[in-house]
């Protein structure tokens, strides 16, 4: 199945509401993915850019971006990205059928 890194970030709403009554979030992230017959792999609070990040598996794209559509149109986040993510393997084929490919740059 494919894996998937997804970077959240919280609303201002959304860390006060957690401040007043904390809860472990990543059981809820589980039961998300779990119900498209994923699995959560991991869940990370971070400093930087983003408050979270979250390392998926789903059995499909479409699969991943119910999961992502549910979370996004929730309200609790500011920000939602997801990323596919390859394995060495996936990579060195896609790296064989390039080099098939004849691209020709613009203006060439």
């Amino acid at each position: 199945m494919p894996l998937y890194l997804s970077k959240f970030s919280y609303t201002p709403e959304t860390w006060a509401r957690l401040a007043n009554h904390p809860e472990d979030r990543s059981e809820a992230a589980r039961s998300y993915i779990e119900s498209v017959g994923g699995k959560l792999h991991g869940f990370w609070y971070a400093f930087g850019s983003h408050d979270g990040y979250n390392l998926w598996e789903a059995p499909d794209n479409v699969s991943m971006a119910a999961v992502a559509l549910a979370i996004s149109g929730g309200g609790a986040l500011s920000s939602f990205e997801t990323t596919v993510l390859l394995s060495v393997e996936e990579t060195m084929e896609a790296l064989r059928k390039a080099a098939e490919i004849k691209y020709r740059p613009p203006g060439a």
